[in-house]
């Protein structure tokens, strides 16, 4: 192989690494929003359910024992 054919195989090879590593992010792209996707519709929703269950379970329980406010 003469001199010209190896440095257009490299070039070549070049341009099809450059090729890859676009995709490549793009790809990497996608998942970190879907991370985030995830963690928006599922992981947020949980910490809030967290938060006010307590409160619904004791004014339920308060409710179904007669203790209630009256509401």
């Amino acid at each position: 192989m003469d001199n010209s054919a190896l440095e257009k195989e490299l070039r070549d090879q070049r341009e099809l690494i450059e090729k890859i590593f676009v995709s490549v992010e793009k790809t990497r792209k996608y998942y970190l929003w879907t991370m985030w996707g995830t963690v928006i519709v599922f992981v947020v929703p949980l910490i809030i359910a967290a938060a006010v269950l307590p409160s619904f379970i004791n004014t339920y329980s308060s409710y179904l024992t007669g203790s209630g406010s009256g509401l």
